[in-house]
């Protein structure tokens, strides 16, 4: 097994410039720059971080190239992008303003062949596709739309397509979970994580420190938060030394 990662997440308003976060995916306020938080996760010991333009998809526009741009030039770790991209277009403007992995969630619902296209022509390691999931009946039903679109797919049976389709990874949310700090929705990453080979980014709902060790049981093999970390209830390194102390391996 890898080394668990521990990652921040900043969702970004991409027409302001700025990082906000809200609860259930809605509710959002203002939390600071993305510059300079991305700078500081990774002093913190942040493995990776992941911006995601959560107001391109709902105001359909493109991704926010120059703030991505900005971020990736203020740190060494790799960076994640999603929000509003549609096409390999897209995916290339993103990775020249420095883009290490490209996320898509919408486009991928609507055009599966676009996880195909940038697999083949990016690698499947430069390929993640975003789940967000929400409990429905029985079962984990996928949302697009920034949370906003039901799609009546099974979140399960979606992510072993997407596997196939060419993603190297799969960024899960639990919408119910998100800025709950309730812990992550370790049902669903069960679901998942028992059914697919590549690697599966725990997202939602982490609100203390025990959570980040109850998703890497459920099978996570890295772990995001946002609010918890943009609001220094803990910091990425106090997450690592206690993931350690318990006999997960992380990256130091």
């Amino acid at each position: 097994m890898p080394a668990l990662r521990v990652i921040p997440c900043l969702d970004v308003d991409g027409k302001a410039g700025v990082v906000v976060k809200g609860v259930n995916f809605v509710g959002v306020r203002e939390v600071g720059d993305p510059v300079d938080m991305a700078a500081r996760y990774e002093e913190e010991g942040a493995d990776e971080i992941v911006v995601l333009d959560i107001t391109a998809t709902p105001e359909g526009r493109g991704t926010f190239v120059e703030v991505v741009r900005n971020v990736a030039s203020a740190v060494t770790i790799p960076v994640t992008v999603g929000g509003g991209v549609r096409s390999l277009g897209d995916a290339s403007a993103l990775f020249k303003a420095g883009a290490d992995k490209i996320s898509v969630n919408t486009a991928a619902v609507r055009n599966p062949n676009l996880v195909v296209e940038l697999a083949r022509e990016y690698g499947t390691q430069s390929t993640v596709v975003a789940i967000d999931a929400k409990r429905s009946g029985g079962r984990f039903e996928v949302y697009i739309g920034g949370g906003r679109e039901a799609t009546n797919l099974d979140a399960v049976r979606w992510a072993e397509a997407v596997e196939k389709l060419g993603a190297g990874e799969i960024l899960l949310t639990s919408i119910d979970r998100d800025g709950t700090r309730l812990g992550y929705d370790t049902e669903l990453l069960r679901a998942i994580t028992s059914v697919v080979k590549i690697p599966v980014i725990a997202s939602g709902g982490a609100g203390e420190l025990k959570h980040f060790l109850e998703a890497a049981l459920a099978g996570a093999d890295a772990v995001l938060a946002a609010s918890l970390f943009h609001f220094g209830v803990v910091s990425v390194a106090e997450v690592k030394k206690y993931l350690k102390e318990r006999g997960v391996e992380v990256r130091l």
